[in-house]
């Protein structure tokens, strides 16, 4: 029993490390004009990392560290300074934050694996009995569906059990020291510093996931602020506690974003033998367009009249070979929440099996992860070859989609824009 307890705590220990709230990427840059124009919490529970080695664990210059503190405190602290230096004495950079925050995996492994290990059958089943925990007056008022949020919920936390015991200050302080995300980390901290020193929540009590994500819904400290909803009404806004404060901060943070009332996320696709694989993720049409194309739905049908009238567009997480999806609008809210076409997919594809949809008729490719060195390869290598990734931080999103698949059209491939392990490595010998 001891080791049975213990597995599922390390599970769920993967769930949250997991989780990493993207930062939004910027508008893809547009193809030449004689192609097509191309146009980011607990996540599921994954196997458990093996426990990092001394070469695996970045090392950290606390003098370093010490200097950037007094930067932030200086660029950041205003009349609250001393307050904030309060805080900060005697922290230390976390080593393991950095090595996670360069193995995300909605962006290391590919998409295939990463949803088929997060909608399953045992999920779906765990999160349409709790569909009732979510407020019908908070669906009412927030138009998301339960389904959506508990879907949310189970992605995040698995239904709140585990919320990540990281001190949320001390991760944000080390990403910001690291400096791949230093504005947005350090933004992110002077918000956590003052959730602290307002009283909001005590320092011992602000724990949550490596990357600074809080409670069963895993907020970022801005959102906390902005969007909390105390909807229990007892004062305060307690996403770690309260299921209800939790889940209607959810549905608030997705309305605000701007959701969709009744209508979904997106459908599983199919495509024609001759479609043109470049105009994936590009440009957003209406579902005419789209059927004038030969797309058809995998189950057939159409979308309902909202949804038709709506621009979307065609996604393709694992290339050619792998399911095809109409990505609606309601696609790209939930991407508010974690900007990752792989999390965005999963809580879609969790609520159509809570809502007894039939599953995907496509099936997912059998690729190995990429390595980080061969993600950043190739982003340095599509560079150097003229093909700007608009950035080389490991993160394989739609810039550097964009700038592969105008590399494919350019070398005569089928340009699904799909960063194989094969393809990653030819790129970084061509690029010498």
């Amino acid at each position: 029993m001891q080791i049975m307890r213990l597995s599922l705590r390390l599970i769920l220990i993967g769930t949250v490390a997991a989780c990493a709230p993207m930062l939004p990427e910027p508008p893809p840059t547009p193809a030449p004009p004689s192609t097509a124009i191309p146009p980011t919490q607990t996540t599921a529970p994954a196997p458990p990392a093996p426990a990092p080695s001394d070469a695996t664990i970045p090392t950290v210059d606390q003098a370093g560290f010490e200097g950037w503190k007094q930067g932030f405190l200086a660029r950041h602290g205003g009349d609250r300074r001393a307050a904030y230096a309060r805080e900060l004495d005697a922290l230390t950079p976390d080593p393991s934050v950095i090595r996670l925050d360069r193995n995300q995996p909605e962006f290391s492994r590919p998409a295939g694996a990463y949803i088929q290990n997060a909608v399953t059958a045992t999920r779906i089943a765990q999160a349409r009995q709790r569909t009732d925990r979510v407020p019908w007056s908070v669906v009412q008022q927030y138009g998301v569906p339960s389904e959506i949020l508990v879907a949310v919920w189970a992605q995040e936390s698995a239904f709140g059990q585990v919320q990540g015991d990281y001190d949320v200050i001390r991760s944000l302080a080390t990403l910001a020291y690291d400096g791949r995300r230093r504005d947005w980390a350090e933004s992110q901290l002077k918000h956590a510093l003052d959730i602290v020193i307002d009283g909001r929540r005590s320092r011992t009590g602000l724990k949550g996931s490596w990357a600074g994500a809080m409670g069963q819904t895993q907020f970022m400290p801005d959102n906390y602020l902005r969007l909390g909803v105390d909807q229990n009404e007892d004062g305060k806004v307690d996403i770690w506690g309260s299921d209800a404060d939790a889940l209607a901060s959810a549905a608030n943070l997705l309305a605000q974003a701007g959701w969709k009332r009744g209508q979904t996320w997106g459908y599983e696709v199919r495509l024609p033998s001759n479609f043109d694989y470049s105009n994936a993720e590009g440009a957003r049409h209406p579902w005419s367009y789209w059927a004038a194309k030969g797309v058809t739905l995998a189950h057939g049908g159409a979308p309902n009249a909202a949804e038709a009238r709506e621009d979307a567009t065609i996604l393709l997480p694992q290339g050619a070979r792998g399911p095809a999806f109409l990505a609606l609008p309601n696609h790209y809210i939930i991407r508010r929440y974690n900007n990752s076409v792989s999390y965005a997919l999963a809580i879609g594809l969790t609520a159509d099996g809570i809502q007894g949809r039939p599953g995907l008729v496509g099936t997912w490719p059998d690729d190995g992860p990429l390595s980080r060195d061969q993600r950043i390869g190739a982003q340095r290598a599509l560079t150097a070859l003229g093909y700007d990734t608009q950035g080389i931080d490991g993160v394989i999103g739609a810039n550097t989609r964009a700038a592969l698949r105008r590399w494919q059209m350019a070398t005569g491939r089928l340009a699904d824009g799909y960063l194989t392990s094969e393809l990653a490595d030819e790129l970084i010998r061509r690029a010498g």
